[in-house]
């Protein structure tokens, strides 16, 4: 038993260096753990921060002081060393500390710096300084029990309220007076039937401490949740904040638990390798020899030969060696003994001289000679170029669309490394990222399907090769259609006037010319203003359902509408051209205003009008929310006033039109964003065609279809990309 009671004080003994203060190099009272996770004394740190240009903070009571008269407070406190001033000084001169606080004209600093000597840097404790960094119980719990195992076992605890000389040894102690009694003193301060009487007794100790820990932020709230996330302990109110909002927060048992199985395996692995860590000690040791043995030869060697220099020149010293049987050698009166004896005085005089005027030292205090050449193999490394992943991909915004099926097109940065292939993620809006769909291709473009109408889509793609995978490119937003995109082509069967219009071979673009016809008119122009209107519809015909479909207005145009009609009006106007300075029909107004049929019934007609840059939105009860939409999406009517008859806009990039045949509506978007422009009425009580009315020169052109389209030909319009979210709302 006495040996295992000193292999265990022994073991002790050697553990004091994990339980010394960083700073007073002595063993930690009242320890607080900085950021960092290193602990040191609250004095200490209270002192640094002090000599740092801080001012003084506001520290707890001592654990071990119950009262705050001076004969209460702790023999321990009274004799412990304090930090040494000069040590201080090399720890903020050591370029891990600075100086903030010093100006005096400025205030205290908003985030305190301590300088960690453990950590060799600065580490910042925040707003609230040493009260956000909380006591180390556990490491006083560790301190108390070496203590009393190595030096304080045999120590009585005083009475802490005994006047001296007459203290009695403490029989209780008090855990909410944090102070050892006698038996006297604690009947008197714990008196019966009163609150004090109710008090948690314990063993006597000099070093009483809080039962747990609560929060420094929220008086008396336990820290009952870890937040994985951040790494820090948490109460039930921290833990309601925005800032842990999305963290993994367990209950701090959870956390417990786990750290303590980690610890526990990680102190069993080392202690059931034990022979190789004592392998290593003996081989560390064995090189600490070598070592040792190489400087001590060194040393010798350079010894020597400082030695032998020192001689050399004290030999040529007046009166001294060389010197003085030189000076005898010249008194020889014989040339043959002479010229015998003198040639090896000359040399050694001539190399005397050399080694004057060219003197160095023999030996060089330094060891570069121990230093390993290594320039060549770093040369080699620098030169070595190894594979990297390649860069975030660039989006093209201008061959990216969104209309009947997603189509995402990108290049890589030229100074990237090429991709093997590339990972597209897509995702509804409100879905967390890496929570979408993945489609992993070859090429640098992506066509996605089965999509959502009316939804906005964001989309992100990165590079992989050798390397493994890049970064992801910038996010995309592309907002999908609100109806289900409706394909069709222009119709020339119904007689174009060649001389006027003149229509593309995939008959998806047309173009109005002002011909001959119009020239030998402009006499008459001068004077009744009568325009002839060149109309093209559409080659299908809407009978039920929702549709959706967008073309392009060449900016330059003189006058273009679109929109939709029924086929037999539309057939009617063609075969009977209507003059357009005439007030019986206004396109705009979407009937033929002089007709019979009543008030109420809906047109037969509805048109857009564009020209010159500009679109006309015309006004109207059933169009005032969609025109209201426009004007809060940040365009501005720039030229055109504002009147009850309607107002003018930018033209929007692409136009896009939707006709819902139940309801008989149709309902005009800017394509670009798919912002509703103008909403009206339209007679659907047969088939409804769209239809397209030139007024002068102009050209429109239909948007493809994604699945119809070349990969590689890039598309007659912008894709909907919004920047930001906020702009979609």
């Amino acid at each position: 038993i006495s040996d295992f009671r000193g292999t265990f004080r022994s073991n002790m003994k050697s553990m004091e260096q994990e339980l010394l203060c960083p700073v007073c190099k002595d063993i930690v009272k009242q320890p607080i753990v900085l950021p960092c996770l290193h602990s040191v004394c609250l004095m200490c740190a209270s002192e640094v921060l002090v000599q740092s240009g801080y001012p003084q903070p506001e520290l707890p009571p001592e654990p071990n002081s119950p009262a705050s008269t001076p004969n209460t407070r702790s023999p321990r406190q009274m004799r412990r060393p304090m930090p040494k001033s000069d040590r201080v000084d090399r720890l903020l001169r050591s370029g891990s500390g600075t100086y903030p606080g010093r100006r005096r004209k400025e205030g205290p600093p908003l985030v305190m710096l301590f300088p960690c000597a453990p950590c060799g840097r600065d580490v910042e404790l925040g707003e609230r300084g040493l009260a956000d960094c909380m006591r180390n119980l556990t490491l006083e719990r560790i301190v108390e029990r070496y203590r009393h195992t190595v030096s304080l076992g045999s120590v009585a605890v005083m009475c802490q309220f005994c006047k001296p000389p007459q203290a009695l040894e403490a029989t209780k102690g008090c855990a909410d007076c944090r102070a050892s009694f006698c038996n006297e003193c604690f009947k008197l301060y714990h008196p019966w039937g009163t609150p004090r009487a109710q008090h948690e007794h314990v063993q006597p100790t000099l070093n009483f401490r809080p039962k747990v820990l609560t929060c420094p932020e929220h008086d008396q709230e336990r820290l009952q949740f870890y937040c994985k996330s951040c790494q820090m302990l948490l109460c039930s109110l921290c833990k309601l904040r925005r800032i842990h909002t999305g963290h993994k927060i367990a209950p701090v048992t959870q956390a417990y638990q786990t750290l303590k199985d980690k610890i526990t395996k990680e102190l069993n692995f080392i202690l059931s390798n034990q022979e190789m860590v004592m392998t290593q000690i003996t081989q560390l040791e064995n090189r600490q020899t070598m070592l040792d043995q190489a400087l001590e030869s060194s040393r010798q060697r350079r010894t020597e030969a400082l030695a032998n220099q020192v001689a050399e020149k004290r030999s040529l010293v007046e009166h001294a060696g060389l010197m003085a049987f030189t000076q005898e050698l010249l008194k020889e009166n014989d040339p043959s003994s002479f010229v015998h004896a003198a040639r090896i005085t000359h040399n050694r005089l001539a190399q005397s001289i050399e080694s004057v005027q060219r003197f160095s030292l023999s030996a060089d205090p330094s060891f570069r000679h121990f230093q390993l050449d290594v320039s060549r193999e770093l040369k080699l490394l620098t030169d070595l170029n190894f594979i990297q992943a390649p860069l975030a991909p660039v989006i093209d915004t201008q061959r990216t669309l969104a209309y009947d099926q997603l189509f995402l097109c990108w290049r890589l940065p030229q100074d990237s490394t090429p991709a093997w292939h590339y990972s597209v993620e897509f995702r509804r809006r409100g879905v967390v990222p890496g929570g979408g769909r993945l489609e992993e291709v070859t090429g640098t473009c992506a066509v996605i399907d089965r999509l959502e109408m009316d939804s906005v889509y964001v989309l992100r793609v990165r590079g992989c090769n050798k390397a493994g995978f890049g970064e992801y490119s910038e996010e995309v937003y592309l907002h999908t259609p609100p109806a289900p995109v409706l394909n069709f082509y222009l119709d020339s069967r119904w007689g174009l006037h060649a001389d006027r219009l003149v229509l593309s071979k995939e008959q998806r673009c047309a173009r109005s010319v002002p011909g001959l016809s119009l020239l030998q008119a402009a006499d008459r122009a001068l004077t009744s203003c009568h325009l002839t209107a060149d109309l093209l519809v559409g080659d299908v015909a809407i009978t039920q359902g929702r549709h959706y479909w967008a073309c392009s207005v060449e900016p330059g145009s003189y006058l273009v509408k679109v929109g939709v009609g029924l086929e037999s009006k539309l057939q009617e106007w063609f075969h009977l051209p209507q003059d357009m300075a005439s007030p019986r029909y206004d396109p705009d107004s979407g009937h033929d205003s002089g007709a019979e049929d009543s008030s109420d019934s809906p047109p037969p007609f509805s048109f857009l009008t564009m020209g010159m840059g500009k679109i006309y939105l015309p006004s109207s009860a059933n169009s005032h929310h969609a025109n209201a939409n426009y004007r809060e999406s940040g365009f501005t009517n720039g030229n055109g006033p504002s009147s009850p008859a309607g107002v003018t806009y930018p033209l929007p990039p692409r136009l896009g039109v939707c006709l819902d045949f139940e309801k008989g509506r149709v309902t005009f978007y800017d394509a670009h964003s798919l912002r509703p422009l103008w909403e009206g009425p339209v007679d659907c009580s047969a088939p409804v065609c769209p239809a397209f009315c030139f007024i002068g020169g102009g050209a429109l052109q239909l948007q493809e279809l994604v699945a119809n389209r070349n990969a590689n030909q890039t598309p007659v319009r912008r894709v909907t990309i919004q920047s930001r979210v906020t702009k979609l709302n």
